[in-house]
């Protein structure tokens, strides 16, 4: 056998035996593949926030990988006998404990409800017992993650319908297998085009200050034997202007009801970018993500990051002046009128959003 590629790793995974969420610490990478094992609140909480697992898709899987391990946990301290809503009063503060780990990404707070919205009907409508509750809770957050590569694959049949063998297609940020639990969303053409021969060659976005794009996207595309080059983010415009670039795929991390999108900060700038040359820009996104509750980008709240993110992670020496003012959002909001289409896994959504969107979560209603 040849040697083990960073493909052939789980992103996200459940050792139940050892209660614990088994994940990549992405931080690592590209120079180390790490596998570590999270138990308590605090190791899944630090694991989401420091960005150990990313992506939203594999920030929601690892949520309900987490909240069943904490579940098994509550019991476990009761030594075994417990009422359910006692039970379910340390679940819910356990779970809302994660769900502070990051603001924007809508399936950390997707998959977290879903999974207490599973645990209450197992408790109070369907009168189980807690060990028949735990075994509800294994058996949803087991079938979240063979959806999310389900999904995932499905978005990438979609979005291979709006290209053509040979394209060039850049991308920003790591929206790949890294961010999911397998093809990725943005990528996920990509991949499924590798698999059929057409040839892509594709240009990722180093992505600063965190460099997902270069640490990530460049990697795991590289050891898939893509056609990729890694670019500076201002070198965007150039092939573009030059004509290497035939469409953009984006993920993103939450969409907004009238198709305005947050995603990795310099998406937006991306976008117009494109817009400028008639390139159409793709956004790739399962519809857990789509939030129809929040109106408009401008509602979306952004995380803000650590300055030292900018001033001096990734550097041997300090990059920029002590004391100088940073600000470091994580994510901006790309305006819907610059999205040629989302890309979900139950079709393609175009403008009007408001209501192609709607539309599309609507026939597809999801469980949970």
């Amino acid at each position: 056998m040849g040697e083990k590629s960073i493909l052939d790793y789980e992103t996200v995974d459940l050792d139940d035996n050892d209660n614990s969420v088994v994940i990549i610490d992405q931080t690592r990478l590209p120079g180390k593949t790490e596998i570590i094992r999270l138990h308590t609140a605090q190791e899944i909480w630090d694991a989401i926030y420091l960005l150990k697992v990313r992506g939203a898709p594999a920030i929601g899987v690892a949520a309900a990988f987490g909240i069943y391990v904490l579940a098994k946990g509550i019991v476990k301290e009761s030594g075994g006998e417990m009422e359910f809503e006692d039970f379910y009063e340390k679940f819910h503060t356990q779970k809302e404990y994660l769900d502070s780990a990051r603001p924007t990404a809508v399936n950390l707070s997707w998959a977290l409800n879903r999974m207490d919205r599973r645990c209450q009907m197992a408790g109070r409508e369907e009168r189980k017992s807690i060990q028949e509750v735990l075994e509800t809770l294994h058996k949803e957050a087991v079938e979240m993650k063979a959806e999310d590569i389900r999904v995932c694959h499905a978005i990438g049949e979609n979005g291979l319908r709006l290209v053509k063998p040979g394209d060039g297609i850049l991308t920003h940020c790591n929206a790949g297998q890294l961010a999911t639990c397998k093809y990725g969303t943005a990528t996920a053409p990509i991949y499924l085009g590798q698999e059929r021969g057409y040839g892509f060659k594709v240009y990722a976005d180093e992505t600063r200050p965190l460099l997902q794009g270069a640490r990530l996207t460049a990697y795991e595309l590289f050891s898939a034997g893509v056609d990729v080059t890694l670019i500076c983010d201002n070198m965007s415009a150039m092939v573009m202007k030059n004509g290497w670039v035939n469409a953009v795929f984006v993920g993103c991390d939450r969409v907004a009801a009238n198709g305005d999108v947050a995603n990795k900060i310099g998406t937006s700038v991306v976008a117009t970018v494109a817009k400028h040359y008639g390139i159409p820009f793709y956004v790739c996104a399962p519809t857990s993500t789509i939030d129809l509750h929040t109106p408009t980008g401008k509602e979306i709240r952004i995380e803000q990051r650590p300055a030292q993110e900018v001033t001096q992670m990734w550097y041997k020496e300090r990059m920029a002046p002590e004391g100088v003012k940073v600000f470091n959002p994580a994510f901006d909001v790309t305006d819907h009128e610059l999205v040629t289409a989302i890309v979900t896994e139950h079709g393609i959504a175009r403008a009007p959003y408001e209501q192609s969107l709607v539309d599309l979560c609507h026939a597809h209603s999801q469980p949970g």
